[in-house]
C-alpha cells in the first residue's frame, strides 16, 4: 500500500463513508473512491463491503487496521519531534518532567532558588511516571527529566544527583514501640504487616520487591498504588505501611504516622535524564545544581 492508500483507508475506517472521509482529508469524493479502488486492486482483496452508501470493513481490513493505527501514531511522533527540535533553541523557557514524588517538596524548593538566579526564565513542570518521562525525552519534548532510576534508561544521558533511601511510614500504633523509639525498623519485621504497596513496575517498587525476595519477606499488600504520595495517603488513613522514598516522606503528617528508617538501607538513585547528545544549557545546569542542593540538605 502506498502512503496515499493508507491515508484514505484510515479516513474511511474512521468515518465509515466516502463522503465523510473526503471531508476529513480535504479531497473530493471521486478521489477517495479512486484511491480506495486502486488500493484494493494492488492488494488483491476488498477492503470494504458497499451497502447503501455505507462502507463496512472486511475481515482483511480489520486485520490491517491495528498496523495502520501504529503507523499513524509513529507519524505523529515524528511531527512532535520536529516541533520539539524547532522549539529547542528557546532559552527563555525550561521544560521539566519529574516523577510526582519530586514535584511536592524537592522541585518546588529547588525552583525557589532557581528563580532567584534566573527570574526571566519561563518554567513548565509536568509530573509523570518514569516510562512517560523517558518517552517524552526521547522525543525531545522536554529539556530535563527527574526520576528514580536504579538502572539508567538507554538512549538518554543521565546524571545521579543523590540517593534517596526507602523509608517506612507507618500509621501510629501499628508498629512496636521499641522500633518507633529507635527510629528504625527491619524489613523482616514487616513480614505479614499490611502494606500500601507500590506497583512492582515502578523503580522503587522493583527495588523493594527484589529486597523482599532476597530476605524471604512476604509483604501483605492490602492495596497497590501507582504513586508514592498515594501510598503515603493510604498510611495517613491507617490502611497500612507505606514504603516510599525519603523525598516523599518529607510530606508525612507526623501527628498521624511514624517515619522510620528501613534496615537494611535500600538506596534509590535520583537521576537527571536528558536527551542524548543535547547541548547542556546554562539554565539546565543551574536547575540541577539547585535540585542537588535540596536533595543533599
Amino acid at each position: 500500500m502506498r502512503l496515499r492508500h493508507i491515508e484514505v483507508f484510515n479516513a474511511v475506517m474512521l468515518t465509515g463513508s466516502v463522503s465523510a472521509a473526503a471531508r476529513l482529508i480535504n479531497v473530493t469524493q471521486p478521489a477517495v473512491s479512486r484511491t480506495l479502488q486502486h488500493a484494493e486492486l494492488q492488494l488483491g482483496f476488498a477492503l470494504f463491503r458497499r451497502d447503501k452508501g455505507r462502507l463496512t470493513p472486511t475481515a482483511e481490513a480489520q486485520a490491517l487496521y491495528p498496523h495502520i493505527e501504529r503507523l499513524f501514531a509513529q507519524m505523529d511522533e515524528v511531527q512532535r519531534l520536529a516541533a520539539s527540535l524547532r522549539a529547542g533553541g528557546d532559552a527563555a523557557a525550561l521544560r521539566i518532567l519529574a516523577v510526582m514524588a519530586l514535584t511536592h517538596e524537592v522541585l518546588p524548593r529547588a525552583l525557589v532558588a532557581f528563580r532567584r538566579r534566573h527570574p526571566s526564565v519561563t518554567i513548565h513542570v509536568e509530573g509523570l511516571h518514569t516510562p512517560q518521562i523517558v518517552s517524552a525525552l526521547l522525543l525531545r519534548e522536554a529539556d530535563v527529566g527527574l526520576a528514580f532510576n536504579p538502572v539508567p534508561p538507554p538512549g538518554l544521558a543521565h546524571e545521579t544527583l543523590a540517593t534517596s533511601p526507602i523509608v517506612c511510614v507507618a500509621p501510629r500504633g501499628l508498629l512496636p514501640r521499641d522500633a518507633v523509639a529507635q527510629g528504625a525498623v527491619d524489613l523482616a519485621a514487616l513480614d505479614g504487616v499490611p502494606v500500601a504497596a507500590l506497583d512492582a513496575r515502578d523503580p522503587v517498587g522493583t527495588s523493594l520487591s527484589q529486597a523482599c525476595r532476597d530476605a524471604g519477606v512476604n509483604l501483605n499488600a492490602v492495596i497497590t498504588v501507582q504513586t508514592y504520595h498515594a501510598a503515603l495517603a493510604m498510611a495517613h488513613h491507617g490502611l497500612g505501611v507505606a514504603l516510599v522514598d525519603a523525598c516523599t516522606s518529607r510530606s508525612a503528617d507526623r501527628s498521624r504516622v511514624d517515619v522510620l528508617a528501613l534496615r537494611p538501607q535500600l538506596p534509590v538513585p535520583v537521576r537527571a535524564l536528558r536527551p542524548l547528545h543535547a547541548t547542556e544549557s546554562v539554565v539546565v545546569r543551574s536547575l540541577l545544581q539547585c535540585v542537588q542542593q535540596v536533595l543533599n540538605d
